[in-house]
């Protein structure tokens, strides 16, 4: 196992950096390879957890009040995490006093199913955390309680579930689990975060351990690991407290990991420098972390065995708590926590290359064009085409409660988005 110790050089990478950069040119010249297995399952923030929704023929404005409201509802629950449409349906979790619950509606907004799994966070931001993760006609959930849940789309009987303390021993982050299960194959991966089951595979048929690894036995981060490839091994990216980790998809052993040094060992602690909620990129060989919480925006370099690692750059400037990224060419989308901005950061050298004040918010991309949804509930659509960020339309979120920290789901010419209790369905196809 080879660890990289996370010593930056702003903006001046070594010659051997340089050498890597231009091959990373090259391949973004003529396409290159991207490093995500083929997986078109719906997933938290689109295909292959990236915040890009393979759409067409979209809006390029919205009508001064916004885009047509096709229909809504207030009957889930309280929650932060996003819907997931697949086969027909719209899963989401919600929370109804201390219980949680998956809710299935039609395409038309009718509940059609409502499925009680397990004990949701009712202390710190109360409510549901986490977005389901669909396979077949099974549907997996977490609750901030650390219920790991499958469940039958067509029956919402629940198939199995599992607890992250009571049967693996784990610890609960400061506001709850909120990871998103990640499926692959037979195997549905999850984060106790405990001292000896870290981080597990699981038979996401019945629930049977596959794996483990102990990694540093440090707790669950919020954050969703990411699925994908080097030279045909299949690996995964996950956060604990102070560490990125490189695991192995199919037996679980530690290859790298990389270290979170913004917090001094003796001032580590519960709650100290342990949000890190972003899911990674990987691309080319690539990978993009934004911790805001950490070493803020970092690019890594994955050798070709995919054992090692590399930094590339890092900008502290870009300090992404819980937004997401998204990557369009050469440019990555994401926005800063302390200057309340959206950013573009040039993928190949780290520096902000363009912005805009429009509040911290959550970053997808569909058909050529940013959605941007800020902690004030605007839904903004931003152009990027022409190098410079435009803000073209937005109209403002007034329905549900609590904060607007779910991401928004686009999925067949509609854009989903959920606060608290309210989800909304609306029209932005030509």
């Amino acid at each position: 196992m080879h660890q990289t110790n996370s010593q930056f050089i702003i903006f001046r990478p070594l010659n051997k950096i340089e050498t890597m950069k231009t091959l990373f040119i090259l391949l973004a010249i003529f396409g290159g390879l991207v490093n995500q297995p083929t997986n078109k399952t719906p997933d938290w923030r689109g295909i292959n957890r990236s915040g890009y929704y393979p759409e067409s023929n979209l809006l390029k404005q919205w009508p001064e009040n916004g885009p047509q409201l096709l229909w809504e509802t207030d009957t889930l629950g309280v929650g932060f995490g996003s819907p997931i449409v697949a086969s027909e349906k719209i899963f989401v979790e919600g929370i109804i006093d201390s219980t949680a619950y998956l809710y299935t509606f039609d395409k038309n907004g009718k509940l059609v199913i409502q499925t009680e799994i397990g004990q949701e966070w009712v202390s710190h931001f109360p409510g549901s955390r986490s977005t389901p993760s669909v396979s077949g006609n099974l549907v997996y959930t977490m609750t901030g309680k650390g219920d790991l849940s499958c469940v039958d789309m067509n029956t919402g009987k629940v198939v199995w579930q599992k607890n992250m303390i009571r049967d693996f021993e784990g610890k609960s982050p400061m506001f709850g689990f909120a990871e998103c299960p990640l499926i692959d194959g037979e195997k549905v991966f999850c984060t106790p975060g405990g001292p000896n089951y870290n981080v597990i595979a699981l038979n996401r048929f019945n629930g049977n351990l596959i794996w483990n690894c102990k990694a540093f036995g440090e707790y669950s981060t919020y954050n969703s690991p990411a699925l994908f490839a080097v030279a045909g091994r299949k690996m995964i990216a996950d956060f604990t407290t102070y560490h990125l980790l490189g695991i192995d998809a199919e037996t679980g052993e530690l290859l790298w990991s990389h270290e979170q040094t913004n917090i001094p060992l003796e001032k580590r602690g519960y709650g100290e420098g342990d949000t890190h909620a972003n899911t990674v990129l990987v691309e080319n060989n690539i990978l993009y972390y934004f911790a805001g919480d950490g070493n803020k925006a970092v690019a890594l370099q994955i050798s070709n065995d995919g054992k090692e690692i590399t930094p590339l750059w890092n900008n502290p400037k870009v300090d992404n708590y819980m937004g997401g990224i998204v990557k369009q060419d050469s440019v990555i989308f994401s926005n800063g926590f302390s200057k309340h901005k959206l950013y573009e950061v040039n993928a190949l050298t780290g520096a902000i290359s363009d912005s805009l004040s429009i509040g911290r918010g959550i970053s997808i991309v569909a058909d050529q064009m940013l959605y941007y949804y800020n902690d004030k509930g605007e839904m903004h659509m931003v152009d990027y085409r022409s190098g410079a960020l435009k803000d073209i339309s937005s109209f403002k979120i007034s329905k549900g409660s609590r904060e607007h920290f779910a991401h928004p789901v686009i999925d067949n010419g509609i854009l989903y988005i959920r606060h608290g209790e309210f989800l909304g369905a609306y029209k932005i196809a030509e």
